[in-house]
This record gives structure tokens, sequence and C-alpha cells, in this order.
């Protein structure tokens, strides 16, 4: 959060392409990324990527690419608490074609609110970037009167009250409706919140907890607060002996009980963490991915960590290898609401029709992959949506028309430290407000839902 200091569409000319005032092309890029997330509904990651993403995020400097990013999760996590702060310094409402002054708002109130950046420089830019923006020129006096009055009156790291106001309205509904008002409000204040780093090491998380400065949680994860340096500089990485993985994400892996020389298969592998898991305990694992880019990631990693996997790229569906798995974890396409906190643009980037599209294909991937599991043997299903429509609803369906499978409930031993998170049922269920922390410590985790099966027959 900041301490006091002294919008554009996708389209449209661009701002990095001359040499105007310094630190005015990464707020004009910035405003236009964000309507590039609300509008257009497209992935930060995407359009942030360093070698990928959107062109003129491409040619500004790192430094500046690292305050766009910046500015750009914070405005997300706090969008709702940035309309209050807004609405509370004009007359009337703006109007709704309005959207690309509301991003050069949000913007420079991001900056001025939550951001360690001077307001004199917030205000000034967003003036500017406002004045070169045929559709915004006209105001920019209001622009200049409204940041000037945040800065002015707001504290320091306003938020509102209620974090549930920084949930899009789809996903407020969800949340209440499936977890109640007072928990959907802790989960949407865990959201507000930068996730810290979370690493599984091959063995003795102890140690490597010491050398690297952090600590060991729940589950033997090693969990990283500050970093000192990118993590691919970190001591052990290029070793090989850990990878980045939220300690929520590691627990499905750990339900499939691969005992060394079992077959396994890893489906929608990519980008590897849980095939890692899976070949870490001697078992026979084939990994499975339909993009061929992602698979290679999946391929690098192994390769890292000394680790070894077959790869198959291809359609589940197609997949027919010669006899079946003792074991099968199908880590499901989903709408990443449990990630949040990580990915601030997956609230606006998804939507209720979405979370019902992609519950449909899950269905479809968890009966392909039940296909595959021998008699006897287990199905592992998972992802990390926190909507039930696309965990347990999934699973109850598949039992119902798959008489030939039935639940193995999780018991506590097996994930030691997350017994909280079983269910009555005995499927698993996190929650990024679980894990609260000790006092001056990260907490949270990843929301993620995972359900193992048997096949009697």
């Amino acid at each position: 959060m900041k301490g006091r200091g002294a919008g554009s569409e996708a389209g449209g000319a661009d701002p990095a392409a001359s040499a105007p005032r310094p630190g005015l092309p990464a707020r004009q890029v910035a405003a236009r990324l964000l309507a590039a997330v609300v509008e257009a509904k497209t992935s930060l990651d995407g359009l942030t990527d360093p070698s990928h993403g959107h062109p003129q995020f491409r040619r500004l400097e790192p430094r500046d690419q690292g305050l766009v990013r910046a500015i750009l999760q914070t405005a997300l996590r706090f969008r709702g608490s940035l309309d209050q702060e807004i609405a509370a310094r004009i007359e009337r409402p703006l109007p709704p074609n309005a959207s690309a002054l509301r991003h050069v708002l949000h913007v420079g109130a991001a900056q001025i609110l939550y951001l360690d950046i001077p307001d004199s420089a917030a205000v000034d830019l967003a003036v500017a970037s406002a004045a070169a923006d045929p559709r915004t020129a006209r105001f920019k006096n209001l622009v200049n009167a409204v940041l000037r009055r945040i800065a002015r009156e707001a504290a320091s790291g306003t938020a509102a009250a209620d974090p549930l106001v920084d949930c899009p309205a789809w996903l407020r509904e969800r949340l209440e409706a499936q977890y109640g008002v007072e928990r959907a409000g802790a989960i949407a204040a865990v959201h507000r919140r930068p996730a810290p780093v979370d690493i599984t090491v091959k063995s003795d998380p102890a140690g490597w907890a010491e050398r690297l400065g952090g600590r060991v949680i729940a589950g033997g994860s090693v969990r990283l607060e500050r970093l000192e340096a990118p993590v691919p500089e970190l001591g052990g990485f290029a070793d090989g002996e850990w990878w980045v993985q939220d300690v929520a994400a590691a627990l499905p892996a750990r339900l499939v009980a691969a005992a060394p020389g079992e077959r396994v298969a890893d489906l929608c592998a990519a980008p590897g963490g849980k095939t890692a898991q899976l070949a870490l305990t001697g078992a026979n694992v084939t990994a499975l991915d339909l993009s061929a880019s992602r698979m290679k990631r999946l391929s690098e990693n192994l390769s890292r960590l000394g680790l070894e996997a077959e790869t198959v790229v291809g359609d589940l569906s197609a997949f027919s290898p010669s006899e079946p798995f003792d074991a099968v974890l199908l880590d499901a396409p989903c709408s990443s609401t449990g990630t949040i906190r990580r990915h601030p643009d997956v609230a606006y980037t998804k939507d209720a029709a979405e979370i019902d599209k992609l519950a449909g294909v899950q269905a479809r991937l968890l009966g392909e992959a039940a296909r595959l599991v021998k008699r006897g043997g287990r199905l592992v299903f998972s992802n990390c949506s926190l909507d039930r429509a696309e965990g347990e609803a999934v699973v109850e369906a598949f039992l119902s028309d798959h008489p030939e499978f039935r639940r193995l409930p999780v018991l506590p031993e097996e994930i030691t430290d997350f017994g909280f998170a079983i269910s009555a049922a005995g499927d698993l269920r996190t929650t990024p407000d679980m894990l609260a922390g000790e006092a001056g410590k990260a907490g949270g985790l990843d929301g993620f839902y995972a359900a193992r099966l048997i096949r009697d027959q």
C-alpha cells in the first residue's frame, strides 16, 4: 500500500511511438490495457508478456513495464473502491460511453491511493494522458480536479469497508450464494492482497526455507514472502531442487497417492508442477496436453528438475494408451476464480456464462478420463475454480452417470494440516481465506477443488 506523497481503448494512436514527457507512455499504455481487460476480456498475462504481449507494452523499458503491471493489478484489485472514490468527487455519474475517461481516472487514482508514486506525478501524467486522447481531451480539467481532491482528501490506502465492493456483480452474487455473505467477504478481502510465492521442494523443506529466507507452511510447501532476486536466480532453482507451485495446487497430486512403478496419467498436464510431483514418487508418468508450446515448457521444467515422464501432445478424446492406468489425474481447465489474488483480471475476463460453458467442458473431459482408469484404479478430478458448478456439481453428475465409480474420500492424515479443507462428502475444497497466517506474515492460498474416485468394475 502507498504512503502519502507530495480510458483509452485497444485502438488509437501508439503512445510509445513518439518521445513525450517521461512516464507518460507508461500511463497511456496502462489505460489502454485496462480497457482491453475489462472491455475485451483479454488476459492480463497475455497483454503483458515480455515476448508476445501487446506491442505498445513491449516497446516500453523494463522499468516502465513493471510499473504498468503494478498499476493494472492494483486498479483491478480495487476497481470498486476506485469507482467509489471517483464518484464521490464528481457532480454526476460518468456516462456509460465515457469508458476511456474512466480508465484514465482509475490509472491515476490507483497510483495515488495504493502505489508508492508521488501524488503530483500521478495527477499531472493522468491529465497529460487525458489531453493526448481526442476522446478525453475535453475532460482534462475534470481529471485534474478529481485526482487532486482524491490526493488531498482520501486516506492512504483507501479501500471500501466491504471488500465485496471490489468484486464485479456476477462474481459477488455467486460467492454470496455459495459461501454466504460473511465467507464471501473474507474471500474478497484476500483477493485485494498480492499473493506470496510458494515453492514445492524435492526434499528438506526446512533447509530450503532457511536458505531462501522463507518458512515452511502447511503441507510442507515453502513460502517466500519477499524475493531477494528473480525466481530463476534464487539458489537451487537452476539445480532443479524446487519449483514454483501454490500450496493448494500441490494438493491434488498428493491425493493420487502414486506409488513407485505405478502407471499414472497426468491429463491437461502443462506447465508440469503436478507432473513433477508424480514423477518424484517413482511412478511411471505419462503427461498429456493439447498444446505443443505448453508441453515444451513442461519438458523444459522436467529437464531442469532431473525428472522423467512420457509426454504426449494431443486431444484427450483421441488418446488411446495400450493399457489403462493405475491412477489418472485430471486437473481440468476452468474459470480460474481460485487464483484471483494472483490474477485479478480473472474477475473481469470471466463471467457466469463462461463458468457454465467450462463446466460442460469439464464434464466431457472427466468422462474421457474415466475410460483410462483400470478396474480398482483411482481418478482424481481437480481445478482452481471457487465455483461449485465447476467442482462438486461436475463430480455428482459424473457419479450419477457412471455407477462403476464411487468416491474414495480424502482422509485428514493424507494431507497433513489440511483437514479443515475436507468436505463432509470427502472432497477437498480450499478457499483463499484459509491459512490466514501469523501476524505480519503473508497468508492465504489459491482456491482449489479436488475429488478422488475409484473404479470398482
